[in-house]
């Protein structure tokens, strides 16, 4: 059975296992959210018995599934402890790989994408120690709102930028392999260096959504205050967020993927097929391949199925398995740096001969 086929099974289990769970819990006045647990809104009246618009800060009236999960060892434990040691290999790591690209930018054109790879790591890691904090606090933001609004859009524009470098380094590879003689003909310092600046722009707007909403709420029934964990059901311009949000996964992943496959299934076909002995680069590209798999499309899967669930049914269960997928996503950002020393030495240790019509070329992928 293919990884695709058990991947799907899981799903389905999953969501017919807590779909049985959970049925008690639904609610007919409920409204349509973004990746969250869903709460009342409390206004509170000002003085002179009016509302006070800067006292709309609290929720209330959470279910049973999000109060058992700010309050139980998952969230509080399991989750954090997962951030923190990436958090400890990939800082050093991502780091080392850095200070390696920073002299080579000007001689490696492939060097621009992977330091853009290697930053967007960084910013996903430096974000996570905030929520290491919250996550160990019990749930309970102390950074503010401001600060709440910043660490809730770098760290999911930085998982974006980096899925988005994967498939620029696929299609670098796709072109060096499958179409060589146009490889050797593109200026590509600058091709790495447009395509890096334009996925960096694309998700620097992509987050301004994020930054507009208020992100962190405090909730009087368990005392504490959430970041972009539970948002109102009253404010109807959270139901448009929910579209924001499915096709903010789409454009940051599945596009994406359904890229890098195609990129990597021609390069493996392609080598299959040359007389060469190229099963050493063969294991590396499905190793490399495999990793960006199991670690991104748990989480975003998960996503667009709680967004979907949430337009359809109203059912928000589905955020908490979202939220342990996230560790996977962390957990790449450890990988990633493994990965380059494992592609970087196998192109320095030979030189890569592709044969095009006849005609032999080197070049290296």
């Amino acid at each position: 059975m293919t990884m695709k086929n058990l991947l799907l099974l899981l799903l389905l289990f999953l969501s017919l296992d807590t779909s049985q769970q959970f049925e008690g819990e639904k609610t007919e006045n409920s409204s349509d959210l973004v990746r969250s647990f869903r709460g009342e809104q409390r206004r509170t009246s000002g003085t002179n018995g009016t509302a006070d618009p800067s006292a709309l800060e609290e929720l209330e009236h959470l279910n049973r599934s999000a109060v058992e999960y700010f309050t139980g060892t998952l969230s509080t434990r399991l989750i954090p402890f997962a951030y923190v040691t990436a958090i400890a290999f990939g800082i050093p790591l991502n780091g080392y790989i850095l200070g390696t690209l920073i002299v080579k930018v000007k001689t490696f054109s492939a060097a621009v994408l992977y330091l853009s790879l290697a930053v967007s790591d960084v910013l996903v890691l430096v974000t996570l120690t905030f929520r290491v904090h919250y996550h160990f606090g019990g749930n309970n933001w102390v950074f503010g709102e401001a600060l709440c609004k910043v660490v809730t859009a770098c760290f999911y524009g930085n998982i974006y930028c980096s899925i988005h470098m994967h498939m620029c380094i696929s299609i670098k590879r796709y072109l060096a392999v499958i179409h060589p003689f146009t490889y050797k003909r593109l200026p590509k310092h600058s091709c790495s260096t447009w395509s890096t600046l334009t996925v960096w722009a694309v998700f620097f707007i992509a987050m301004v959504p994020e930054l507009l909403i208020r992100q962190s709420y405090h909730l009087p029934q368990l005392r504490i205050t959430t970041c972009h964990d539970v948002l109102p059901n009253e404010e109807k311009y959270y139901t448009l967020l929910l579209y924001y949000r499915m096709a903010l996964t789409c454009l940051g992943f599945f596009i994406p993927f359904i890229v890098t496959v195609i990129s990597y299934v021609s390069i493996i076909y392609h080598l299959n097929k040359s007389h060469h002995d190229w099963m050493c680069y063969i294991k590396m590209s499905t190793l490399v391949f495999v990793t960006f798999t199991l670690c991104f499309a748990p989480g975003n899967l998960l996503d667009f199925i709680h967004s979907v669930k949430l337009y359809m049914s109203r059912e928000e269960y589905f955020y908490i398995y979202y939220n342990v997928a996230l560790c996977l996503c962390s957990l790449h950002c450890c990988l990633d740096p493994f990965l380059f020393f494992l592609m970087s030495r196998m192109a320095r240790s030979k030189l890569h001969y592709v044969t095009f019509k006849g005609k032999t070329i080197s070049i290296s992928i």
